[in-house]
């Protein structure tokens, strides 16, 4: 008897210190439900987690902690199903607290048998939201990362490049060969001034595109209204799609602002319309859209447009996806593209602080989305154009590259000025000790220990009145500049000239 009694009471015991166990684990919802879902205990980790007191939660039924698209499912029923059948059910999944906020959770459901009768169920959950969160982060990161060096690495193979570059030098050169030897009256003079201006225009774009892709293409950021740049272009882009491809638009009336470089945005939109009237070789339908979206994501965050180019051409095959923003890959014939259009429109969504994403299916069409960041700052008013108008005073040019120089003092001298040059920012700071000017020209990269922008912000301290003109092609410095200074994108041509000249305050 004495024996029988003190098991009794080890047991008691046992039982005690295991219900005491469970009930004091906070960082758990340990609980039991009957073999129909009804809960019969709780503790202390499900009151924290789940915000039930055990008053309020004891003879419900655990379906309420499910969404309400997995009750109507029959999530919970399955669940339990699958725990008596099978032994055990486990998951992880989107969970509901009292105050209706969503957590993400961890869950074991495990049968419990007395007798080989089924008496219930015991209900482990953990909250493993920030798990999943820093998981998600670093899976992005990861991502992220992968995408970065794979995209530097391709940005160092822009020699892939000769090939084009090397036929636009032989058109140059044979021409300038032809205007050697002949006459200026001569209409093979003019077809060779022609082909040159052709050839150079076509070697600009090219370098633009890969400038762009490195994202080392200097850039004028503004704010832009999507349904007026659509405007502007919009016989630019007609004259891309063809005869044959119908160009329609689906542009929200309330679209917000964006800020990027204009041309950028303009020469990508070509790009990808031209890749989709491609995509389309018995026709089709290529739509320009843009509507307002607000994301949260690792990646990217807040308010952004989404503009949309899509096609009802042939689509992309799954092997091919992952590689069209690739400098050099095409699946175009040969001569008919350099496979670098879409390396440039990646480039600069991303350079524009958004990004590009694409989805296609075969026989049914392409969708290329560019997001890009909400332009939060009033917009300014238009600005009228500008023509071309003869200036005067004296410019300071600043350009180490002779051959430039000669190009650049021809412009401004047509455009009025007397032009001095000097080929460093040292020997610019000397000629202004001596001698006045109107304004200084100057490029951003040049030798010494001092570049154009370090002598801009020299010329800010010494000299702050005096107007500053910077210019670049190729410069990561010049991604620094940003609003400080004015600056205009090699080659330039002599309106444009005029006109960055014009806006320099006097």
């Amino acid at each position: 008897m004495v024996k029988k009694f003190s098991q009794q009471r080890d047991l008691f015991e046992s039982e005690r210190s295991f219900r005491l166990l469970v009930e004091g684990v906070a960082d758990y919802a340990l609980y039991m439900l009957d073999p129909n879902g009804i809960i019969t205990s709780w503790n202390i980790g499900g009151a924290r987690i789940k915000g039930y007191s055990p008053e309020e939660i004891l003879g419900q039924h655990f379906s309420r902690f499910y969404t309400e698209t997995d009750r109507a499912n029959g999530k919970p029923a399955r669940a339990l199903g699958i725990a008596r059948d099978q032994g055990r059910y486990e998951e992880e999944g989107w969970r509901v607290r009292k105050d209706g906020t969503f957590f993400w959770a961890s869950v074991v459901i495990d049968p419990i048998y007395e007798d080989g009768v089924l008496v219930g169920f015991a209900k482990i959950t953990r909250d493993i939201t920030e798990r999943r969160n820093t998981q998600i982060k670093l899976e992005a990161m990861q991502t992220q990362l992968a995408e970065s060096q794979k995209f530097d690495a391709l940005g160092q193979l822009t020699g892939g490049v000769a090939h084009d570059f090397n036929n636009l030098l032989m058109i140059i050169s044979g021409s300038l060969h032809i205007l050697k030897k002949g006459d200026v009256d001569d209409p093979k003079f003019q077809r060779a001034i022609s082909a040159i201006e052709t050839a150079a225009k076509r070697g600009a774009a090219l370098t633009g595109q890969l400038l762009s892709f490195a994202r080392r293409q200097s850039v004028n950021p503004q704010a832009i209204r999507f349904g007026d740049r659509i405007a502007a272009i919009r016989e630019v882009l007609d004259a891309g799609v063809g005869s044959s491809v119908h160009l329609a638009f689906d542009i929200a009336r309330d679209v917000w602002p964006i800020k990027a470089d204009v041309s950028e945005l303009e020469t990508g939109l070509l790009n990808l319309v031209i890749n989709a009237r491609d995509a389309m070789p018995d026709g089709g339908t290529v739509t320009i859209g843009a509507h307002n979206i607000v994301l949260d994501d690792p990646l990217h965050s807040g308010e952004f447009v989404a503009i949309t180019v899509a096609d009802t051409g042939l689509g992309i095959p799954s092997d091919v996806v992952d590689k069209i923003f690739e400098p050099f890959f095409t699946t175009k014939p040969i001569g008919k593209g350099t496979g670098l259009g879409l390396s440039q429109v990646h480039g600069f969504a991303h350079q524009a602080g958004g990004t590009v994403k694409v989805a296609s299916e075969l026989g049914k069409g392409t969708t290329f989305t560019i997001l890009l960041p909400r332009e939060t700052a009033s917009m300014p008013s238009e600005a009228p154009k500008t023509t071309l108008a003869r200036g005067s005073g004296t410019v300071l040019l600043v350009e180490d590259n002779p051959d430039v120089a000669i190009v650049s003092t021809g412009l401004l001298e047509q455009l009025g000025y007397h032009v001095r040059r000097v080929a460093d920012a040292e020997s610019a700071l000397r000629e202004l000790e001596h001698n006045g000017v109107d304004f200084v020209f100057s490029d951003v990269v040049m030798p010494g220990k001092m570049d154009g922008l370090d002598l801009a912000h020299r010329l800010r301290q010494i000299r702050p009145d005096l107007p500053i003109l910077l210019a670049s092609g190729y410069s990561e410095a010049a991604a620094g500049v940003r609003g400080d200074f004015p600056i205009l994108r090699k080659p330039y041509e002599i309106h444009e000239l005029s006109e960055a000249i014009s806006k320099l305050p006097r």
